[in-house]
């Protein structure tokens, strides 16, 4: 079952809990995540809308994520929860054979470009040589029946089906409207129970994206000793899955691998982060102070952990190469052998 979210609003020196209302229509929630996507915390470019199935169905909302495979997502709307589950497994069965030129159609449809260009402005890198090689569903909706939720899981446990639930919850007082979210089941987790099924065992290295940009910078996570995440729990929550001992690399969005290390301490806020040197890192320079950002508040601060650089690039030197592994999440097991191969030569990594 997904956690019932609550709201509350800090009134003065107090807290005032928000009711719940009733979303007088979800086609506002399609146009909610067709104008902007990231409301669903999702990673992903998306490349149509009521798109028809050869079956006369028509698929919500259809997205790719940075891997270049297909994401379904299916609202509720007027349909009872067992036909919503029923009918994107039918759309799933559909999308699965799509080919390079069928899905550019859709794009070309949808966005009036080219899925390349496109896929290059949203993600920072080529499209992969080939997609749609997996797929995945999501359902939205405001609730599901106990029954639907048990299939679901039943699907995403037994079948290692990459399928997951998101639930909006509306909130309102007087004239001002919120939307809060949460999943069926932990995201990252689905995700790494199929890939892991599909996939080569695990090299025992983590993929870790270093988040360079507006609230972190590689070269205060290199010259400091360490990798955070946060501005949202979505975010910190895989950094603090990491352990002491853990090896990982690096990953720097839209350049490539930049260091190669092992985790040495546990992860902590980052105003409670001390250097080996025993100084508080917020009471060095840094040259992206932004991470200080939300830093009191332990849903939205950057998370941090230690990390022993075994060896380390500027983002200028970047390791990177055609096809390369690449990963929309924060922290996922890395199991890509010809992207493994191709790092243990430059960070000298021993491969059992």
């Amino acid at each position: 079952m997904p956690f019932n979210m609550n709201l509350w609003k800090v009134d003065h020196n107090g807290l005032k809990e928000l009711p719940k209302s009733r979303l007088d229509s979800e086609e506002r929630l399609e146009e909610w995540i067709a104008y902007d996507s990231n409301i669903t915390g999702l990673d992903i470019l998306l490349i149509g809308r009521q798109v028809v199935t050869y079956y006369g169905g028509r698929i919500d909302l259809l997205g790719m994520d940075s891997e270049g495979n297909l994401v379904i997502l299916e609202l509720k709307k007027d349909k009872t929860p067992r036909d919503v589950v029923a009918q994107t497994l039918d759309y799933a069965s559909w999308i699965k054979d799509l080919t390079y030129k069928q899905i550019e159609a859709i794009t070309m449809n949808y966005l009036k470009c080219s899925l390349k260009d496109a896929f290059t402005d949203k993600f920072l890198a080529d499209i992969p040589e080939e997609i749609n090689k997996n797929h995945s569903i999501v359902i939205i909706a405001s609730e599901l029946d106990s029954s639907s939720e048990r299939i679901v899981q039943y699907l995403s446990s037994e079948f290692d089906m990459n399928i997951n639930c998101i639930f909006f919850d509306f909130f309102k007082e007087e004239n001002q409207e919120f939307l809060g979210r949460s999943w069926l089941m932990d995201p990252e987790d689905v995700a790494e129970r199929t890939e892991s099924k599909k996939s080569a065992p695990w090299s025992g290295l983590y993929f870790v994206n270093v988040g360079d940009g507006k609230h972190r910078s590689w070269e205060d996570c290199k010259e400091y000793s360490f990798l955070s995440a946060g501005q949202g729990s979505k975010y910190s929550g895989p950094m603090k899955k990491l352990k002491i001992g853990d090896k990982v690399l690096a990953y720097l969005k839209g350049k490539g691998y930049v260091g190669f290390g092992e985790i040495t301490s546990a992860a902590v806020m980052a105003k409670d982060f001390r250097l080996s040197n025993k100084t508080m890192l917020f009471d060095n320079e840094l040259k992206q102070p932004n991470i200080k950002e939300n830093k009191d508040n332990p849903e939205l601060a950057d998370w941090t952990v230690g990390v022993r650089w075994l060896k380390t690039f500027d983002r200028e030197n970047a390791l990177t190469k055609p096809r390369i592994f690449a990963n929309q999440n924060i922290v996922c097991k890395l199991r890509h052998q010809p992207t493994i191969d191709f790092l243990s030569s430059h960070f000298s990594i021993e491969q059992d």
